[in-house]
């Protein structure tokens, strides 16, 4: 497991640019607990002002999550049947309702203090969106929303999921873009609590994006819709 603690953040968080810097990290495959203690040792730091803003991308094992709204209906599966997959269930903090992360999906969490921003939730997660969208758009993929939805909709299919969480107005989790994800497994759940189809970025285009790609796509658009100045990328 990469070491992924808090302190090593502020060694480059300084940023000679004229927007404040946010720094980058890839973890690549990092269990959902971890990264979720991660997050809250983040946000601590973040609330002290010893870090700058981060984002952070990972790659979770199969895992259900239930957000602060879920209904636990939407786990259309038992809890053995769960196990005999390999698939874990994770109670969590997050708006929202029931989701599901695995292997071929980029997750995003911004450690982000919104006062230094704008203190408007619904701001931020449309702000989110536009992230998703303009990468999509580096793909040539053209994406959109739904009106009184959360997320991000290639026509009546969802690409990306998000749910958030916030703590004097710093952010924690984020958002999950579908890139070569196995959709099978979203038949387990009824996904965000709607029964409207998946995709992934795999089955729109008929090839699989490079990984690296979709983070350097989400990140850059990050620094353009935030107006943060993006450092780092590096790898732990």
């Amino acid at each position: 497991m990469p070491d992924a603690g808090a302190a090593s953040a502020g060694s480059v968080c300084a940023s000679a640019a004229d927007f404040p810097p946010c720094q980058v990290r890839d973890l690549e495959r990092f269990g959902y607990r971890e990264a979720w203690d991660l997050q809250l040792d983040l946000v601590r730091e973040r609330k002290a002002g010893r870090i700058c803003d981060q984002l952070i991308f990972v790659e979770h094992p199969p895992t259900i999550t239930l957000g602060r709204n879920a209904d636990s209906a939407h786990v259309l599966e038992a809890p053995t049947r769960l196990r005999d997959l390999g698939i874990a269930v994770e109670e969590t903090d997050r708006g929202g309702d029931v989701t599901y992360h695995g292997p071929g999906q980029v997750v995003a969490y911004p450690i982000m203090d919104l006062r230094a921003w704008r203190r408007d939730v619904g701001a931020y997660l449309r702000a989110l969106e536009d992230v998703i969208m303009a990468a999509l758009m580096d793909f040539g993929v053209r994406s959109r929303r739904i009106d009184g939805m959360t997320g991000v909709w290639v026509g009546g299919e969802k690409i990306a999921a998000m749910g958030v969480h916030l703590s004097r107005w710093v952010t924690s989790h984020g958002l999950a873009l579908n890139v070569s994800t196995d959709l099978d497994h979203f038949a387990l759940i009824v996904p965000c609590g709607l029964a409207k189809p998946v995709t992934s970025l795999q089955r729109v285009l008929g090839r699989v994006p490079g990984r690296g790609a979709v983070i350097e796509a989400l990140s850059r658009n990050f620094g353009s819709v935030f107006g943060r100045a993006m450092t780092g990328a590096a790898r732990n």
